[in-house]
């Protein structure tokens, strides 16, 4: 069998299992297995499989049949044009919280906190474009602490942040010029309708707040006036519906110039707000 032929096959497998891009899957598996970058699949699809190979792809396919992420497969995720170690101990990096990269960059800040950092996307990406700044992230799974404390070497940002093992900001110290975060925002009684690929992969914690999805919202509003500097900005991802009440969260928590941002298919992503000064 030649690895054009097995694609072809691992496709089919897969869109026999209801798995969304079967095709894309088939083919980014396909290159791990064979060790070789994506680009370059095309290339080796007349030749034949070598039997290892064919039996370690095997065992992707079997595996992403049962909608285990390609991500936690493959061991990384693409972000904002790097890549990202992750696994089962944190959420995937997912394109849509490059929204609030985008808005945390169009102002200056030297130093940020990162509340339920995970993998440590966000923040190190911040730092990683932002040489002078410095940063730490909270997370309250160890787990997630050490896949952010890894990330941040393969990025070479480790000597500019912290990486604590917290609640929220429990014993972390102030002023912060900026704060983001990417809570759990998913509600319990949403979570069921969540795709397998998040729902039994990734970790329940990280997703939801096991009520109605705006607690971390409170206590992010709580804690922003009294660790931002002032003037300071505070950035939260929230879920597509929660715009209205978590801007009225911040607004009542006296942060200014509260705004909501959209992601790239307009649906509302961000929550920005100030400190006065």
């Amino acid at each position: 069998m030649t690895a054009g032929e097995a694609i072809a096959a691992a496709a089919g497998r897969l869109r026999a299992a209801g798995v969304p891009d079967p095709a894309r899957d088939a083919r980014v598996l396909l290159a791990h297995a064979a060790k070789v970058d994506a680009s370059r699949v095309t290339l080796i699809a007349p030749e034949p499989l070598d039997p290892a190979i064919a039996e370690r792809y095997d065992q992707l396919i079997a595996l992403r049949a049962v909608r285990v992420p390609v991500s936690h497969l493959v061991g990384e995720r693409a972000f904002y044009g790097r890549r990202f170690k992750v696994s089962g101990d944190v959420l995937d990096p997912r394109p849509e919280t490059e929204t609030l990269i985008e808005a945390a960059l169009a102002e200056p800040f030297d130093k940020v906190l990162d509340l339920g950092t995970g993998s440590g996307c966000i923040l190190i990406t911040l730092l990683a474009e932002r040489p002078d700044a410095q940063g730490i992230g909270t997370d309250l799974s160890e787990a997630a602490c050490l896949q952010a404390s890894q990330n941040a070497i393969l990025h070479r940002v480790d000597g500019r942040l912290e990486i604590v093992c917290a609640n929220w900001a429990d014993g972390v110290g102030g002023p912060f010029d900026l704060l983001v975060s990417n809570p759990p925002y998913i509600a319990l009684d949403e979570m069921p309708g969540l795709a397998d690929e998040v729902r039994l992969h990734e970790p329940e914690m990280a997703l939801t707040d096991y009520g109605d999805g705006l607690n971390a919202y409170r206590a992010i509003a709580d804690l922003a006036p009294r660790i931002l500097s002032a003037g300071g900005r505070v950035l939260v991802e929230i879920g597509p519906t929660q715009g209205a009440e978590v801007s009225a969260l911040f607004e009542k928590a006296g942060l200014h110039q509260v705004d909501i941002l959209p992601d790239l298919d307009g649906r509302d992503r961000v929550v920005r707000a100030r400190k006065p000064v």
